[in-house]
């Protein structure tokens, strides 16, 4: 049974919630977990969240006429309710909204990373990735099939000039690894990461500055750095991360 929808003019597009009801937000009955671990992880999750993504947009929601207003408000109320305070308070929760960001955290080997969801296109299973011959730049992984294309596989690990040796609380975490699928100018490329943690939301303003003490190579390709949890987050520009590849790959 169908628990949220999301209706527009001529489409109702349902959605069963079922990580709300059985998943690790529910009661944890659900006999998916014992192989996905959690519903991040889960195929029934991902393609909810590509049929929202895919939904059609109905004009209502990219226009809301005056007309919107209930005609039993009458002209005095409506007037009333938009008066100054009330307008300076819509101002500043637009400004708030507005300077909200948000990026897909994960992790390579130890290293915390994060690129902001507006280049993500999708978060897979790990694919074989077939070798291409007669490259011998690192970065360069190979050919990887995603829903039919195929993608240039590329290693953010040697790209930024990370440490791959894990240890510690990450050394047994090889079962959460996924490929990452982002795009830049319509130019799509798969990256292996060892662990998605998720989408964080964050003002503008708490981004800090790439500390001095870090790698050069990954200090180049971050916009700064978010405090999230008990971790340190490394926020890569999308520009300078995809420059970087294209010069790889020539």
């Amino acid at each position: 049974m169908a628990h949220g929808a999301i209706e527009n003019t001529d489409v109702v597009t349902r959605i069963d919630d079922c990580w709300n009801r059985i998943g690790t937000r529910g009661d944890g009955s659900c006999p998916k977990l014992a192989e996905h671990s959690r519903c991040l992880n889960c195929p029934v999750f991902e393609d909810a969240a590509a049929r929202l993504l895919d939904r059609p947009v109905a004009d209502m929601e990219l226009v809301q006429p005056a007309a919107s207003v209930p005609n039993a408000l009458s002209r005095e109320r409506a007037s009333a309710a938009l008066s100054e305070p009330a307008a300076l308070a819509t101002a500043q929760t637009t400004a708030d909204a507005a300077a909200n960001q948000s990026a897909l955290v994960f992790r390579i080997a130890e290293e915390w990373l994060a690129l902001p969801t507006a280049a993500l296109r999708q978060v897979d299973n790990i694919r074989p990735i077939h070798s291409l011959p007669h490259r011998r730049n690192r970065v360069v992984l190979g050919l990887v099939n995603i829903r039919g294309a195929l993608t240039v596989a590329a290693s953010l690990g040697e790209l930024l000039h990370l440490d791959r040796t894990v240890s510690g609380k990450y050394a047994l975490s090889n079962g959460y690894a996924r490929m990452l699928v982002a795009a830049h100018r319509g130019e799509p490329v798969a990256f292996p990461v060892d662990e998605v943690e998720g989408v964080v939301r964050f003002a503008a303003s708490s981004l800090l500055p790439v500390p001095t003490t870090l790698a050069h190579a990954s200090a180049s390709h971050a916009r700064g750095v978010l405090a999230w949890r008990d971790r340190t987050i490394g926020l890569l520009d999308t520009d300078r991360v995809f420059e970087s590849l294209a010069r790889s790959l020539r």
